[in-house]
């Protein structure tokens, strides 16, 4: 069954891990990874979950303290759609073999031309309508749009590169000279082509791309975002793909990962602004409340290895993994267990985190722990510290507590059948050799054969 299942689910990770528009998507959310990370502890800074903690900032450094960290987590989260369009079109470039920093820019330009850039609602006093970009385009709202406009516009560009349409310098122009005339043609025709689409829906009810992809695309997708089971098939996909040795997330993120952002974004957005959050399935729970000590939820199963292994391997394994495991770090009980191919293990390998996100979400919709705010933490951050810092209050760390528990009694059960093997393995080759041993007389041992 094993084999079968390997021979359907190989080919697709493969397929899903080689396709180049899933992998510069998958690959350009990383690029911005490192900066939301970074603005999140700024925000957390300005929003640590302690009572009494504003009064006391305020005390050292004044009233209005906390608006010097907003900037920086302003600068962040409020145009993360160009962090995207940036992201993906550098690494589309990449895929498409032509220069990454004329893609990234070129996906930038496009994606601020078919921006809206004027607001007649809004006047000053000299009557002149006010102009610039506002943060509602360039915020989570535009993620699929820059999605979008980072693939064509990349597209485009390497289409009429590829053709030869392109300025050739002679030899002896500088490198950089060479390459920025032969980018000039191929970002005219991308530039044209989306000041045309400008124009076109400037003529429709919807006067603008931006709210065109929202209501079509990007809202009917966060809806499936709010789908009960939309978690559960995620974790469920993700440690199935990581059974067979293949890593999970990096194959379902592809797909998974851009709802989760913009349900994050949406959540920090919310939270900023003091209103109620919206979202169950961000980043942060994706992260926090399913798998703890990585793909598995397998900081359960070092801790009974550690606590009542009998076995030498499990032993040994269990004291060599627990640090790693602290921090989601599992590769070793992966493959030293392992739990690859492993179909003793199989069942809670899949099930715990299936059930750490169902009992998570339940806690969420009944109201008993907060909503994770958005608030980017390390996926590295320990348990507790996450549940607590991710939604600001303790119970969520409690609860994260409760799940480990919880995975230990699943685990339990199918580790004690695997720890008595090794057990038995670990006293076979005692036994032979000693048996072997006893075997031997001094009377069989002859001068004669020497």
């Amino acid at each position: 069954m094993f084999n079968k299942l390997e021979n359907v689910l190989a080919p697709i990770a493969e397929k899903l891990s080689k396709n180049k528009v899933l992998s510069a998507i998958r690959d350009g959310f990383i690029i911005s990874t490192p900066l939301i990370v970074v603005a999140s502890i700024f925000l957390l800074i300005a929003n640590f979950p302690i009572t009494g903690y504003p009064e006391f900032m305020a005390g050292i450094f004044g009233e209005g303290w906390d608006g010097h960290l907003s900037s920086v987590v302003s600068a962040t989260f409020d145009v993360i759609s160009l962090l995207t369009v940036i992201g993906i079109g550098y690494s589309y470039a990449r895929e498409k073999e032509v220069d990454r920093i004329s893609g990234a820019v070129i996906a930038f330009v496009a994606f601020l031309i078919i921006t809206q850039q004027s607001y007649p609602e809004y006047v000053n006093e000299a009557g002149k309508a006010f102009k610039g970009f506002s943060f509602g385009n360039l915020g989570s709202q535009g993620i699929f749009l820059a999605m979008i406009t980072a693939l064509l516009s990349v597209q485009i560009f390497a289409w009429v590169k590829n053709k030869g349409w392109v300025i050739k310098l002679p030899d002896g122009v500088p490198p950089a000279v060479m390459e920025s005339f032969a980018a000039l043609i191929p970002s005219a025709f991308v530039m044209v082509i989306f000041f045309g689409f400008r124009m076109i829906f400037q003529v429709t009810d919807f006067g603008y791309a931006h709210v065109f992809v929202y209501k079509m695309l990007q809202a009917p997708l966060m809806g499936f975002g709010e789908f009960a089971a939309f978690d559960v098939i995620y974790q469920f996909l993700s440690n199935l793909f990581w059974f067979f040795g293949i890593n999970g997330p990096a194959v379902t993120n592809t797909v998974f990962r851009p709802i989760h952002e913009a349900m994050t974004i949406a959540n920090l957005n919310a939270f900023e602004l003091g209103e109620p959050l919206r979202y169950i399935f961000t980043g942060p729970f994706r992260d926090f409340f399913s798998n703890f000590g990585g793909g598995g939820s397998t900081l359960s199963l070092v801790i009974v290895m550690l606590t009542v292994g009998k076995s030498q391997r499990m032993k040994q394994l269990g004291r060599l993994s627990i640090v790693p495991g602290v921090f989601g770090i599992n590769e070793m009980i992966i493959f030293g267990l392992p739990v690859v191919l492993n179909p003793i293990i199989l069942i809670p390998f899949i099930f715990v985190p299936v059930i750490n996100s169902i009992i998570s979400t339940v806690f969420m919709s009944m109201g008993l722990i907060p909503l994770t705010s958005g608030i980017a933490l390390p996926w590295t951050t320990p348990v507790f510290f996450s549940g607590w810092l991710s939604t600001g209050s303790i119970w969520a760390g409690v609860l994260q507590i409760g799940l480990v528990a919880l995975g230990c009694a699943i685990y339990y059960p199918f580790f004690k059948i695997m720890d008595n093997q090794y057990l038995a393995d670990e006293a076979a080759p005692q036994e032979k050799i000693k048996d072997e041993l006893d075997d031997i007389s001094l009377d069989d041992i002859s001068f004669d054969d020497l």
